[in-house]
């Protein structure tokens, strides 16, 4: 499966998210901490709904880069 991930630059840090997992989320110093720690948090996240007999939801979100003149 693969989940759209999206990652944010904060002002020390960087968060990272997953639209079609609510309240999975991860913080890193950097991009690249961020990514392997959403990528870790995905898969105990999915292993705690299915030990919870939840379904696992299908990936929906997807995303896109805008070209606007400012």
């Amino acid at each position: 499966m693969q989940y759209t991930v999206i990652i944010e630059k904060g002002e020390t840090s960087f968060g990272a998210y997953v639209p079609d997992l609510p309240g999975c989320v991860a913080v890193g110093e950097t991009k690249e901490e961020a990514k392997q720690l959403i990528q870790e948090a995905i898969e105990f996240h999915l292993e705690g709904m299915k030990e919870e007999g939840f379904t696992i939801p299908e990936p929906a979100s997807s995303s896109e880069l805008v070209e606007v003149t400012a």
